[in-house]
């Protein structure tokens, strides 16, 4: 049942060559990603303010909506997910435009597909920077210190340790998702651990901040409790 749902970082390609937008999605999807494509400036315009992405791909010479214009409206919005603009064009006053448009990076066509990604996993890297912190039901998971905080006081503060807080991050940051337990070992843990190691955490992570912290959905898998 979840065969297709793939856990990591949710990518939105905004591509209208058909052929470069398969080829990327199918390379993201392999490097763990979760793509979502438009083939156009209003269909992603229209992705962009109604989903949750991590980071957006966006190429400027789009049909109906052109790239920038697109990305300035999704920036008038508050939509901060880190963009990078794809084009042929690569005169400086070009790549200047693209960045006062407000993306964070600019890479011409054509390009090497191991900059891309690389460029892609340091916008993502930079997203998590952004995001210092997660709500986990009525608290704070701070990223930063690996601590579970409660800003109206009921609750002290709960510190966890680097694979309990990897693992309830994972949970946090989709918390509508259904994880299965091999998607939690790959996501946090070692090679050599088992799925049961995704067990034991779960069970340290309620010990520590109550039951409801995660849920378990029956012959699925874990979610982020929904109290």
């Amino acid at each position: 049942m979840l065969a297709t749902a793939i856990a990591g970082p949710r990518v939105l390609l905004i591509e209208d060559d058909r052929q470069l937008a398969e080829m990327l999605s199918t390379l993201l999807t392999e490097e763990g990603y979760r793509v979502e494509t438009a083939r156009d400036g209003q269909a992603g315009l229209h992705q962009g303010l109604t989903g949750e992405f991590e980071v957006m791909i966006i190429d400027r010479g789009l049909p109906v909506l052109e790239g920038l214009d697109l990305l300035r409206v999704l920036r008038e919005r508050a939509v901060s997910t880190p963009a990078l603009v794809l084009t042929a064009r690569g005169a400086l006053a070009d790549r200047v435009e693209g960045l006062d448009a407000g993306a964070e990076d600019y890479l011409i066509k054509p390009f090497e597909i191991p900059e891309l990604l690389a460029r892609v996993r340091a916008l993502h890297r930079r997203h998590l920077a952004a995001t210092a912190s997660l709500p986990v039901g009525g608290r704070l998971l701070v990223l930063s210190d690996r601590t579970v905080v409660d800003p109206s006081g009921a609750h002290d503060d709960v510190a966890l340790s680097d694979r309990e807080c990897g693992l309830l991050a994972a949970l946090a940051r989709s918390p509508r998702q259904v994880f299965t337990r091999p998607q939690l070992l790959e996501l946090v843990f070692d090679h050599a651990d088992t799925v049961g190691t995704v067990d034991t955490y779960v069970h340290y992570l309620r010990r520590k901040l109550g039951r409801e912290v995660i849920d378990t959905v029956r012959g699925l898998g874990y979610q982020l409790g929904r109290r």
